[in-house]
């Protein structure tokens, strides 16, 4: 792995492999259900996760089990019992700084443990006071862990705004690539795959935002989100050819074989591997589940386009083999993305041939100045009504 390993790496708090694991459980492969039904319990008691215990049990309608809830309750209670003394004996026989971890390492454990409503307001007082930039900052990008944790946008977006304020400031090297991390997370959360994978493929190799994610989750991240969204000579040289991605490909299902068929013109492997790609990588992916249609719709008219550039005309018999699909689905395929503007060609029923129709360079630039025109004319008419009136 050619990303740098820091010494003091961000803790996983909250850990977000608990909300891939919610995640799984609600709304993943029946396959996977089990699974992450047992591994979330067996963290929560671990860890002794008293809220997010309450908070599961009620939305999987679990047994409760009152014995458990009462344990791991009163173990907190003594956790939190230490802190308070902790910040009380700073209070009184150290300095600021001291305090200021004492309620930071407070705030850190409800965070922990899945107690929203305390951690924020813990977090909150802790903003009130003198603390160093540093330390804000990273109150803040903890703000979008547990954003990201809940699945609350809401606390996420406006965190990674102010952050961008923060870091601004004087932020150091580290937390300006963390921030990347970060916001590519987000953006691609909400379908900006462009936005995405540009800041992803900025941060290939200086990755170290562990408590996010996994290195090779990140790299398949930053390939998924850049075959939507970059041109093919793009993805050639930042994807294709990057020596960070090259390293772990081949540990990561069927994505390798998704990355080059496409570029390498292999049609029927590259829907082969989309189908893959859904299964493996879509259906398991909290951020990217919302958009799993509009990914495979987006790459296949990708793959047709690729195609249909390189002819005038061709029967639809050989784009079924070059796609390894029946005639049928490719008729009825091409027929919807045709209707609606994505593709420029037609499909000649009687003679079985699609005869492609992309316009010229000139012809797409007038197009372009009549429409703009059209545009500004109602504009115009619109404001002339106005001081008319």
């Amino acid at each position: 792995m050619s990303a740098i390993i820091d010494d003091n790496q961000v803790p996983k708090i909250p850990d977000l492999s608990l909300a891939h694991h919610r995640f799984i459980i609600s709304q993943g492969p029946v396959e996977l259900k089990e699974d992450a039904k047992n591994q979330l319990f067996v963290t929560i008691k671990e860890k002794n996760m008293a809220p997010f215990y309450k908070i599961m049990v009620e939305e999987l309608q679990a047994p409760f089990d009152q014995g458990l809830y009462d344990t791991m309750v009163s173990k907190n209670e003594e956790e939190l019992k230490k802190f308070d003394a902790k910040a009380v004996d700073a209070e009184l026989n150290q300095g600021e700084t001291e305090i200021n971890e004492a309620f930071l390492s407070k705030a850190d454990y409800y965070a922990e443990i899945g107690d929203k409503e305390n951690a924020l307001i813990a977090y909150e007082n802790l903003l009130k006071r003198s603390i160093t930039l540093g330390t804000r900052i990273d109150i803040v990008f903890t703000f979008v862990r547990i954003g990201f944790f809940f699945g609350d946008n809401s606390l996420v977006r406006p965190n990674i705004e102010k952050l961008r304020e923060l870091i601004d400031q004087g932020g150091d090297w580290d937390r300006r690539n963390r921030l990347k991390v970060y916001e590519g997370v987000y953006r691609m959360s909400i379908r900006d795959f462009k936005g995405a994978s540009a800041l992803f493929l900025d941060t290939l190799s200086t990755f170290t935002s562990t408590e996010i994610m996994s290195y090779q989750d990140f790299v398949k991240y930053a390939v998924l989100t850049s075959l939507i969204s970059m041109k093919r000579v793009d993805i050639k040289k930042r994807v294709l050819d990057a020596p960070e991605i090259l390293e772990v490909i081949s540990e990561i299902p069927h994505l390798e074989d998704f990355m080059t068929s496409l570029h390498n013109c292999k049609y029927a492997q590259f829907f082969r591997s989309l189908a893959a790609i859904e299964q493996a990588h879509l259906r398991t992916s909290r951020y990217l589940l919302p958009h799993m249609r509009f990914y495979t719709r987006e790459m296949r008219i990708s793959a047709y386009a690729q195609l249909l550039e390189s002819y005038r005309s061709l029967t639809v018999t050989s784009m079924a083999q070059a796609f390894g699909m029946s005639e049928e689905y490719i008729d009825q395929d091409l027929y919807k993305f045709i209707a609606a503007g994505r593709l420029n060609c037609v499909i000649d029923k009687v003679n079985g041939i699609i005869e492609t129709n992309r316009p010229d360079a000139k012809n797409a630039q007038y197009q372009s100045v009549i429409k703009q025109g059209d545009l500004l004319l109602n504009r115009v008419q619109k404001l002339s009504r106005v001081i008319d009136v």
